[in-house]
């Protein structure tokens, strides 16, 4: 979950690391993909989803020292941890300076698809896909005959956050969600105060859930590795998503997304059948055309809500049949190298948008899947 954090973020409890391809270096890691770069977010959309009323939040500054005590508190009356815990393992924390620059960088400008895309499909992504799959066919095959999760989607996730394993961050993930539960960046705009605010909010809450994480699991939270918004393991779960949806994929009683391949495929699949409501054999998006002299639709959100009768009467018409009778779908505008490419996106779409909230985001994800299973790519 994958950089400068997205309101998805705060949607889902996961962070999308997705970053762009880098050189090729002597040891392969590519960023949030290849090795070692700091990782960085993918653009976000120009229309965001439509979201829920919030409940009001008390924008009155609390001094660190005020927070710190009440978080150490609330944490354990919550988890029934002990307080001595909790205050020994937050003296080993450290604000760090770095992660407070990498969230408060202004969002990088909207890029169009044709643009896009270059960033997370590659032929070396496409290759490290295939090699990918093929070295893990069998435990993916068998999440896929349980979860009704492609392979190569599961895959291609892998691929978009963290290049396939090879960089999950290296950023402290205590390190990360204490700066950020209790430094989050503040621009000084009035206007932005409230949401600043409420993403602080967010990661201290996050930092108290890493704490539930450390006790259910047993894992040592001080040693954990992950992104600097505190992104975790090969999918890049927050410990909110970790806690949620990541479940134990070879029975040995646990759930690691760090180490187990079993474990991390299973994960990613559940979250996308849990989160997303995954429909096992449908479809997730198929290019269409708009008719001549209609407007495009652009929605608020990704649900898809409208048959291919109601579709049809908006001038929207699938290029391909769509199987499966009664399918309600989205209607989806890219700008690509050749001008607007319309597609419909269908529930499988939507799921993959439950991981990070970008239409261009999920498209990508999609894309790269169909590339690694082989099939051939439409046009940029």
């Amino acid at each position: 979950m994958i950089r400068r954090v997205l309101m998805s973020c705060l949607s889902l409890g996961l962070v999308a690391c997705a970053t762009p391809p880098q050189p090729p270096v002597p040891s392969p890691q590519t960023a949030e993909t290849p090795v070692a770069p700091p990782a960085a977010a993918a653009p976000a959309e120009a229309v965001p989803e439509r979201k829920p009323d919030l409940a009001p939040v008390d924008l009155t500054p609390v001094p660190f020292e005020t927070a710190r005590a009440t978080f150490v508190r609330d944490t354990a009356a919550r988890y029934g941890i002990d307080p001595a815990y909790i205050e020994a393992t937050l003296a080993q924390a450290q604000i760090r300076a770095p992660i407070i620059a990498a969230m408060a960088r202004p969002a990088e400008r909207v890029k169009p698809w044709n643009e896009y895309r270059p960033m997370f499909i590659s032929q070396a992504r496409i290759d490290g896909g295939k090699r990918f799959l093929a070295e893990h066919r069998a435990e993916l095959l068998r999440v896929q005959e349980r979860t009704g999760v492609p392979a190569e989607v599961i895959v291609a996730i892998i691929g978009v956050e963290t290049s396939y394993g090879a960089n999950t961050g290296n950023h402290r993930v205590l390190d990360a969600l204490y700066t950020l539960a209790f430094k989050y960046p503040r621009s000084g705009d009035p206007d932005k105060l409230e949401r600043e605010v409420r993403r602080e909010l967010f990661f201290r809450d996050e930092l108290a859930k890493l704490f539930e994480l450390g006790a259910l699991e047993k894992l040592d939270i001080t040693t954990l590795k992950g992104s600097y918004a505190g992104a975790m393991g090969m999918g890049q779960f927050m410990p909110s998503s970790y806690l949620d949806y990541a479940v134990d994929g070879n029975g040995d009683g646990r759930r690691d997304l760090f180490n187990s391949h079993d474990d991390v495929f299973a994960s990613i699949a559940n979250y996308f059948v849990k989160k997303g409501g995954w429909v096992r054999g449908g479809t997730v998006a198929v290019p269409a055309t708009l008719d001549a002299g209609r407007d495009e639709l652009n929605p608020v959100d990704w649900t898809p809500n409208l048959d291919m009768q109601a579709l049809a009467a908006l001038g929207y018409r699938p290029q391909i049949p769509v199987r499966a009778g009664g399918a309600l779908a989205t209607p989806i505008t890219l700008e690509g190298s050749a001008g607007k490419q319309y597609w419909l996106g269908f529930q499988n779409y939507y799921a993959i948008t439950r991981y990070n909230l970008s239409k261009m985001y999920a498209m990508a994800v999609f894309q790269l899947s169909q590339a690694i299973a082989g099939r051939e790519l439409p046009p940029a």
